[in-house]
């Protein structure tokens, strides 16, 4: 498969290049600023010391910024499974969006065919497995936000792009704000960290907002509906759920 794509070339990578084999995952953004020329000139400027293998524009349109083997500044401090600064093993998408601070909003549908045809490539190229296919909350999820609770996880998984659980919405709607036991919460930290997500306590944070924050993560990629930092039966049950498919 070939896409069409608009090369505007990043100085914001190591220029040492790296083995394929350590491309691992792929981690999607969103840009979070109100204009899509300022996300540009940020990604692209030397000073600001950011950027990413590609940014997909609101039109649809694919931008290479990054070519895949040199490692892009897009993760920052992050850590999944038992890796840590993601840079070095990922893959960095931005995708237009203001982001919560101005206004956050659908990412449209020109855009989202486009994570799906790019994202094809990566998988096939690299041989990402599913549950290493993440967004910036899930690997920072006490720093970031992004790409949020509006991004389509559950449509994108249909297509082998990301890992799904399989519980119908009549059981997850029923379960939804019923409260757990002390057990079932340490049972569903548990989970999550058989999912991938680190729950060791950054330094410089306070234990009960880090699990707030991971809480959310998790929300804001499987239960969409209601992010409110707070573990129910619901949350429990797609953890569940998520960490026997990996077995």
């Amino acid at each position: 498969m070939r896409i069409k794509t608009i090369l505007n070339y990043s100085p914001n990578f190591e220029h040492k290049k790296r083995d394929l084999k350590k491309i691992k995952f792929i981690i999607f953004h969103y840009t979070g600023m109100k204009k899509e020329a300022e996300a540009i000139k940020r990604l692209t400027d030397i000073k600001s010391g950011v950027s990413s293998h590609y940014l997909i524009k609101n039109n649809g349109e694919i931008v290479i910024l990054v070519p895949d083997l040199y490692v892009a500044w897009h993760a920052g401090v992050s850590s999944w499974k038992n890796f840590k600064s993601l840079n070095k093993y990922s893959i960095g998408i931005e995708i237009s969006n203001p982001g919560h601070n101005f206004d956050y909003k659908k990412f449209s549908k020109k855009q989202i065919q486009s994570i799906l045809k790019l994202s094809k490539i990566l998988i096939k190229n690299y041989k990402i497995i599913k549950i290493n296919i993440l967004g910036h909350s899930d690997v920072a999820p006490n720093r970031k936000n992004d790409p949020g609770e509006k991004f389509p996880w559950k449509y994108l998984a249909k297509f082998g792009i990301g890992k799904w659980h399989s519980l119908s919405d009549k059981t997850l709607k029923k379960n939804r704000t019923k409260k757990i036991s002390l057990t079932d919460e340490k049972n569903f930290y548990n989970n999550l960290s058989k999912i991938g997500y680190s729950i060791n306590i950054p330094k410089k944070v306070k234990k009960d907002k880090f699990l707030k924050y991971l809480i959310k993560a998790f929300q804001r990629k499987f239960r969409q509906e209601l992010i409110n930092g707070k573990i129910d039966q619901e949350c429990l049950l797609i953890s569940e759920n998520l960490a026997k498919k990996l077995n």
